[in-house]
């Protein structure tokens, strides 16, 4: 089979160069358009249902959160099986699908399941779908240097302006804020001072939730004008959420500030972001959305941040403390590096042994174009650029040119002799 093949090329040269330049070309388009990763893609087919119920033990969430959703999401099609967790005020549910999924088919059939689960959970309880990114999804953590500004303000900056600008970039699933304070208003209720009044607690929510809202009303025309009314209602400030009445007592009204008090603070946090050791800090992870590039999400973020950072307050300015795009690059680069290298190495060894262009011609062309249809059929598996793939490349490489310099030495050697034998 062999003999017929070398003989079949040696009759066709002019075929096979030119299957040769094809392949090639492709194999160079397959370069440009191939996904590009440091990491591996090797977690699960999954879905992630997150519930959050504040204050409540992990107990009572496994009880009335977690075993409810679990045995209802079994039973969906092409699921391996189905994982729950419980924590303090949170629960997480896996659900882990067939390899072959799609993953977005596999999130719409969870998101119709959960349509029907509503009434198995708690009143207020709403179960939510995690981001439709990886575990090796985070390709890019940012902090803030802004000296003089306090966490809380930093918090709210990235919250209100940061995050939602990142998250319009191509590719990203999310940006998850972490470090600072998230400001609020808090209510710290007096137990004695509700038992003079003879008041309760769901009394005080109900009158700071009854008095933090809007109303419409309804629209007139006045000198061919027309006008809207509507009652503004919404708390702008500790004092005004002190001066809402919860009651009358002998027709005075009994206030928030008679029976609590109420003060700007931040919400009760389970840890803190440390960097570098020198204090707080605050910043997001963007996560890259499932099946995308890395590298050219990582460079939309980048174009964007610079965008971003016209409009952050004056002395803020963003800090890139992890970036993909560095490993991903000298993957690369190392490849390339190799590639060049032995192709040199290869062609100089052959060429001083034998002094034959030719011979050393074959494997300059040989190398390239062996890793370019490596690139082909990494396409055509949906195979990324990362480390293990651009590794196994490089030690291919390797084998290639051992393979080249033996078959080119030995065919000259033959070519030779039959050479000589014809003179003679």
């Amino acid at each position: 089979m062999i003999e017929k093949l070398i003989s079949f090329s040696l009759r066709n040269r002019v075929f096979v160069l030119l299957i040769s330049a094809v392949l090639f070309g492709w194999g160079l388009y397959s370069v440009q358009t191939n996904k590009v990763d440091a990491i591996p893609d090797l977690s699960e087919n999954q879905v992630i249902v997150f519930t959050e119920w504040m204050g409540r033990s992990p107990q009572i969430i496994e009880d009335q959160v977690t075993y409810p959703l679990v045995t209802n999401l079994q039973g969906l099609p092409e699921v391996k099986y189905v994982r729950g967790s419980s924590m303090f005020g949170m629960s997480f549910i896996y659900i882990i699908f067939e390899d072959d999924t799609d993953v977005y088919w596999a999130r719409s059939r969870v998101l119709e399941r959960l349509n029907s689960v509503g009434n198995a959970l708690p009143e207020g309880v709403t179960p939510t779908l995690g981001p439709d990114g990886t575990g090796v999804g985070h390709v890019l953590w940012y902090t803030f240097d802004a000296p003089g500004m306090d966490l809380g303000e930093q918090r709210a900056v990235q919250d209100w302006y940061v995050k939602f600008a990142l998250q319009n970039v191509e590719g990203v699933s999310e940006v998850a804020s972490f470090g600072g304070f998230q400001k609020q208003y808090q209510v710290t209720v007096d137990p004695n001072k509700l038992t003079y009044y003879n008041l309760t607690v769901p009394q005080v929510i109900q009158a700071v939730r009854a008095n933090n809202n809007e109303a419409g009303g309804r629209k007139f025309e006045r000198s061919d004008i027309g006008y809207i009314i509507k009652t503004t209602g919404y708390l702008k400030s500790a004092e005004e959420i002190e001066n809402i009445a919860i009651t009358t007592n002998n027709t005075i009204p009994v206030r928030v500030q008679d029976v609590a008090t109420v003060q700007m603070t931040g919400e009760s946090r389970l840890g803190i972001f440390d960097l570098n050791g020198e204090g707080e800090a605050v910043g997001g992870i963007v996560v890259m959305r499932y099946g995308e590039n890395a590298e050219e999400v990582i460079s939309n973020v980048k174009e964007k941040m610079a965008e971003v950072s016209k409009g952050l307050p004056e002395g803020m300015e963003f800090n890139i403390v992890y970036d993909r795009s560095g490993l991903i690059n000298e993957s690369i680069a190392s490849v390339k590096n190799t590639l060049i290298e032995e192709m040199i190495v290869a062609s100089v060894v052959v060429f001083l042994f034998l002094f034959h262009w030719r011979s050393a011609l074959v494997i300059i062309i040989q190398l390239p174009l062996s890793v370019a249809i490596g690139f082909i059929l990494l396409n055509a598996f949906d195979i990324s650029s990362n480390i293990m793939s651009l590794t196994g490349i490089a030690l291919s490489i390797g084998v290639i040119v051992d393979d080249a310099i033996v078959m080119v030495e030995n065919s000259y050697r033959h070519l030779a002799e039959a050479s000589k034998r014809n003179s003679e």
